[in-house]
Formats: C-alpha cells, structure tokens, sequence
C-alpha cells in the first residue's frame, strides 16, 4: 500500500521501519518539528525523523495541520492510507478524509480503556492487570474510532519504560497484519459507557504520598519510571524512586524502618531498589545507602 507515516517519539520507531520492510511504499513521514534540547540548546530531530532520514525517506515538519496549504499537499501525497503512532497533532477532518482508506492510529492501552496522552502511564499506575495495543480507525473524536485489531500483554511488575518499549513492538507487529489485508478487519465499535481517558502527567503526581497504601505507591513509582520519576525527600534533597518493592513492617508514613531503608507507608511497606538524586547517575539501593546514610526512626517527606 501507500503509506503516508504519522510519528514522533521513539514508540512510533518500529512501526515505521516494520512497514518499510514490509514493502509499503512510504510516500511521506510526518513528524513534529526538531526541538532543542541538551547543552547548547541544539536543534533535534524527532526519534521518527531521524529514523526516515536514514531510511532515504521524504519528511515533513509542519507544526500544524490546520491550514489549507498544508492539508492540500497533504491529500495531493493520494495516499492509500495513514499510520499514526504517537504523532502528537491534531488531525483535521480533512487529513482524516484525504487516504482512501481514511487513518488509522496504533494506540496504546485496550480501547475504550485509557483513551488519551497517557495510556501506558495511566494503565501501570492504575493497578491494571494487563494492556495492550489497539488498531483503530481514526475519526474526529478522542481515540474514539472503531477497532480493527486489539493485542494484549501481562502488566506483571513492569515499568513504562518497559512498557512502551514491548508495546511499540507489538503495535508494529499488529499494523503489518492488518495492512496486509485491511478488508479481513472488520470495525468494531466502541462501547463509550466503558471508556476511560488517560490525561497527560501533571509534575504535582510524581510527588510520592507515604500515607497512601504501600501497592498504590509501588504502581505509581513503576508507571512514572523512567520519566517523570516518582519522587520524596531525604532532608529536604529531592530523591527519585525508580523501582520498589513490597516488604514486611508497620510505622508513621514516611518512617525508614531499618538499616535497609524499608519505608513504612499508609498501609504496608515499601523497600526501594533504584533511586537517583537530582544531577546523579541511578543507583541500586546498596550503593545509593553507601554515600547517603539514612538511618531508622528517620521521616521521609
């Protein structure tokens, strides 16, 4: 088929280079414009930018999809159809029309559950069991399409990180099946009684509430890993807390319990087993414990 690519982050990454090697024709990427960033505030490309280029494929930047000029060369691109992963604009009907077979989006979560800029955060810190990818025809609605094809995966103990990198997997995986015989999917819709959405990650959640339960704590810290990073305070010096895990012992919120640093929460305890303080590398809790001494009876804020 002809394929115009819609993607910016590195989740959208394997499903471009799936679709390349599949042999689609892709006629155009789009992706955000670079951004600046490191020291020196250098221009970037996009993970999906830099990715086409090496790829020998044609890219565009625009930084919106509003204006006429921009749809027009967009419909004159006669695609077949769009893949959209993680682009990060807002599709106007117009570009949502322009393909024959319309766009169609790689989401992230199990539709209707965690529509939105989130999804994978929001599943892990929710406690979910599992997640997945939806394929799903796109319409002017928030991720409110019909289906096409749904893949599913084991939350377990797994962060974000780990996450969006098996879910960028299967989601690639997904798109190359259904484009192979797109008429073979028929549409499913949403039940929209069921939906839940998954807003972006406000920095004032990554702040770790010790009187909460030790397993709501335990989803936070994985569902905010790698970034933002859940984080508290040992004597007034932010700390991020990358990973934990359960332990026995009973305190005060926020009291280190041992020479181990188990922290008791609201209800249960925590153990951490990464964490890194602000402009430091990450470090194992053994390692972390030999150049910051917390001692118990402390209170962590």
């Amino acid at each position: 088929m002809k394929i115009v690519f819609m993607g910016t982050p590195d989740f959208a990454v394997p499903a471009l280079v799936a679709l390349f090697e599949a042999g689609h024709e892709i006629a155009c990427v789009y992706s955000q414009p670079p951004s600046r960033s490191g020291r020196g505030k250098q221009l970037h490309p996009s993970p999906v930018q830099a990715k086409a280029e090496e790829l020998g494929l044609a890219v565009r930047t625009p930084k919106s999809l509003r204006h006429t000029e921009t749809q027009a060369e967009f419909a004159a691109l006669n695609a077949d159809v769009a893949v959209v992963a993680a682009y990060g604009l807002i599709l106007p009907q117009a570009v949502l029309d322009a393909p024959a077979y319309g766009c169609i989006n790689i989401h992230a979560s199990i539709l209707p559950r965690w529509r939105g800029a989130a999804p994978i955060h929001r599943a892990v810190m929710a406690g979910d069991a599992e997640t997945g990818v939806t394929i799903m025809q796109m319409e002017a609605g928030l991720d409110t399409g019909a289906m096409l094809r749904v893949v599913r995966t084991a939350v377990a103990r797994k962060t974000t990180g780990e996450l969006t990198e098996e879910l960028a997997k299967l989601g690639a995986a997904a798109v190359v099946e259904v484009l192979a015989d797109l008429p073979a999917f028929a549409p499913i819709a949403q039940d929209n009684a069921a939906a839940l959405y998954a807003p972006k990650i406000d920095k004032a959640e990554a702040r770790i509430d010790w009187s909460e339960p030790a397993e709501v704590i335990e989803c936070k810290v994985r569902g905010l890993a790698p970034f933002p990073g859940a984080w508290f305070e040992i004597d007034g010096e932010r700390v991020k807390l990358l990973l934990a895990e359960p332990a026995e012992g009973s305190g005060a919120p926020g009291e280190v319990l041992d020479g181990d640093l188990t922290i008791a929460c609201g209800t249960g305890a925590l153990r951490p087993l990464r964490l890194q303080r602000a402009g430091r590398p990450a470090l194992d809790r053994s390692d972390f414990l030999r150049g910051n001494r917390v001692t118990a009876g402390a209170i962590l804020s």
